[in-house]
């Protein structure tokens, strides 16, 4: 198995870029949920950390995209940079204005300018699919590998930031956030031979990714999982604050990413064959059918019997997280020009964060009016959504695959002639 992870680093500099992208990763886990610690300390009000916390996460829906156009553009280096220091700007006007009990409007704004925090996760995958675009198992692997990494950071950053921000000061776990990202991504960018070329003749038309209609079903399934993601989070916590072992919750959610771990890392050992867009679909099937233990689980067990019962169903159905998003991250390399696979890849991470947004808030309008066990039903309505929408867009998703083929035999033709 381990070979298969030593074959991909075998390429100069794969795993300083990994690595530095590691490092510039863990704000995504750490900033939301540091927002709404540091507040709720500082300002005493959970709404409102809450709200700055989303103001945050819709601004980095609508901004990242539009930095990963201009990372497609201009190049990883020359974008990644400024789009940095404009969020740690932004990261210390908020720190300041919640330290020194500026007016609330300020929080917001500062939190908005937090979105063009630039997406690292997508320029990672764009240099491994620099490496091994011909080479499919390679390739495939380093996109089970980086899911894994994904998966590390939210298990870590929340017990970092939490951690900081209850037992240092408040402030912490934001500033430690844009310590890592500095840090991270001055490193991922001095990377420079592994940095993909840039095809500034292929941006004349101003076409955005989303365009491809197979992108579109790709993040709109993904809306699907992120709500999963976002209502599975909240409902824990407050089933968990029900049976009186509130701390317990964090312990349980990381069984759930830890799941989803482990199947990441075997799933990045296989040699796949079939379809790739059937295989997103039963990976969104699987996903969503894996949810009904929950509902079943909490309507008849209590107590740390039931967290523990809990606990066991998560991990089980974290096993299908990642194989899904691999598969989707991969179905992305083969749907966009590689011109544009940074902003193609940055969409479906704006998919699942604005699924996380929604479907955290219909969790907690579920839990609010009828108590939470009746919570889980929300990520199994979510997961419903999922697959009849993966179901619906599977024949964009085979056209625009066999679009992609024929232009890249086409290309390669070309070549040869």
């Amino acid at each position: 198995m381990l070979s298969s992870y030593r074959q991909i680093f075998a390429a100069p500099g794969s795993l300083a870029f990994s690595s530095s992208g590691f490092i510039a990763r863990l704000p995504i886990s750490m900033t939301g949920i540091g927002i709404v610690t540091m507040l709720s300390q500082l300002r005493g009000s959970y709404g409102m950390a809450g709200a700055v916390a989303a103001v945050l996460a819709l601004a980095a829906a609508a901004l990242g995209p539009q930095v990963s156009r201009l990372v497609d553009r201009y190049g990883q280096r020359r974008v990644a940079l400024p789009a940095t220091a404009l969020t740690m700007a932004a990261a210390v006007a908020l720190l300041l204005c919640a330290r020194f009990e500026a007016p609330d409007w300020t929080l917001f704004v500062a939190a908005a300018g937090m979105g063009v925090m630039p997406s690292t996760g997508s320029m990672v995958r764009a240099r491994w699919a620099h490496l091994y675009s011909g080479e499919p198992p390679r390739l495939h692997t380093a996109y089970s590998f980086e899911a894994v990494v994904d998966e590390v950071c939210f298990i870590v950053g929340p017990i970092l930031s939490i951690g900081l921000a209850t037992s240092v000061f408040p402030e912490a776990g934001v500033l430690l956030a844009g310590v890592f990202l500095t840090v991270g991504v001055v490193l991922f960018t001095a990377q420079r031979r592994t940095e993909p070329p840039v095809h500034p003749e292929a941006h004349h038309e101003g076409r955005s990714a989303i365009r491809s209609a197979g992108l579109q079903v790709l993040v709109l399934t993904f809306v699907a999982t992120g709500a999963i993601f976002g209502s599975v989070e909240v409902v824990t916590v407050a089933f968990a604050q029900d049976q009186g072992h509130t701390t317990a919750a964090s312990l349980v959610l990381a069984v759930y990413a830890l799941g989803s771990c482990l199947a990441g890392v075997v799933f990045g050992t296989l040699k796949l064959k079939g379809s790739m867009a059937g295989r997103f679909l039963v990976g969104v099937a699987v996903m969503a059918a894996s949810m009904v233990p929950l509902v079943v689980v909490s309507g008849l067990v209590a107590g740390v019997t039931g967290l523990a019962a809990i606990g066991g169903a998560l991990f089980v159905a974290g096993l299908s997280i990642s194989p899904t998003l691999i598969t989707a991250m991969a179905l992305v390399e083969r749907l966009v020009p590689v011109s544009q696979l940074n902003e193609g890849m940055t969409w479906t991470t704006t998919g699942l964060a604005l699924g996380v947004a929604l479907g955290s808030s219909a969790a907690g309008w579920v839990v609010d009016a009828e108590g939470s066990a009746a919570g889980y039903w929300v990520p199994v309505a979510a997961g419903l959504f999922g697959v009849l929408t993966a179901l619906a867009g599977l024949p964009r998703l085979r056209a625009g695959l066999t679009s992609a083929a024929r232009a890249a035999d086409e290309t390669a033709l070309s070549g040869k002639a």
